[in-house]
């Protein structure tokens, strides 16, 4: 749902009324961007913006992040995605196509701290960010009032050690068909393996350290204990290792032998909520390519 105070300009939307964004990874060679380019000049398409990647031009992989517009989209885009499959095939291509107007729906998953929520909250009524908040979840109901002043649904779901499988039951019921994405803000339990097969590469957590370092619980009494200079934080895609999934962005600030761990929890806060919502940005803008367990950002 879209309140009627979410900022959003006529002309961001009509821009993106006929805008579309393809994804695409294949074995390098030469002719790629050709025929792609090719493609959509013979379907009257007109590129705006295109990014390209080569692991290697001898026999790596090729990404490349292509947007464009085209008259009448809507109606056309399932030809076009058809149509595009031919090239798609002769090139071994992994891709996807996505229509600029048809933005994700969210599902935040929050539990008692409310700084990544919030800056994404703003950020999306703010329109800077360009998805749909479908829902929030919590396993406490802190902030229920928060949130349902935005005009966002609010659901309250208690989870304990006995009650687990039932709560996610209810969560898995709330989001499949109602959430294209699920944002982990600061959500103080892990996701079961039955979350992250329905939404591969669409869970995005933000950890409180600049991983690989400090994984796991209380990442700064971890870095305070071992007198760190720099703390940060990561934004990546959930796997079922537990924060070992595919990195989208990462930040850091300095600290001193003088900051305690309340300091490092403070200045990790700012931190934890700028990346966040990059990463979140970057996934519903299509910018973001997985690769094994890494990512390509197109930034």
């Amino acid at each position: 749902m879209t309140p009627t105070g979410q900022a959003v300009s006529s002309k961001a939307k009509k821009i993106n009324e006929n805008r579309a964004r393809m994804l695409i990874s294949c074995p390098d060679r030469p002719g790629i961007v050709a025929a792609v380019s090719r493609f959509l000049f013979e379907n009257g398409a007109n590129v705006v913006q295109s990014d390209q990647y080569t692991m290697d031009p001898e026999g790596g992989l090729f990404f490349i992040r292509i947007e464009f517009d085209l008259s009448d989209l809507e109606r056309r885009v399932e030809r076009l995605k058809q149509d595009f499959a031919e090239v798609a095939e002769q090139f071994q291509m992994k891709w996807s196509l996505n229509l600029a107007s048809r933005k994700k729906r969210l599902a935040v998953f929050v539990s008692k701290e409310d700084h990544c929520l919030l800056e994404l909250l703003w950020q999306w009524q703010a329109g800077d960010l360009d998805a749909d908040i479908a829902m929030v979840i919590s396993n406490h109901p802190d902030m229920q009032g928060l949130v349902e002043s935005f005009g966002i649904p609010y659901y309250h779901i208690p989870v304990t050690a006995d009650t687990k499988a039932e709560a996610e039951a209810r969560q898995m019921e709330l989001v499949l068909g109602n959430a294209d994405a699920i944002i982990l803000a600061r959500y103080m339990q892990i996701v079961s393996p039955k979350f992250i097969e329905h939404f591969r590469n669409r869970i995005i957590n933000i950890h409180h350290s600049f991983l690989p370092a400090f994984v796991g619980a209380k990442p700064y009494a971890q870095a305070f204990n071992r007198g760190v200079k720099i703390i940060g934080a990561t934004a990546h895609y959930v796997t079922e290792e537990l924060d070992a999934g595919p990195i989208i962005d990462q930040d850091v600030q300095r600290v001193s032998h003088r900051d305690n761990v309340e300091d490092l929890k403070r200045i990790g806060r700012h931190i934890e909520r700028i990346v966040l919502a990059r990463a979140v940005s970057w996934h519903v803008e299509d910018r973001i390519i997985v690769h094994q367990n890494k990512t390509v950002v197109f930034n």
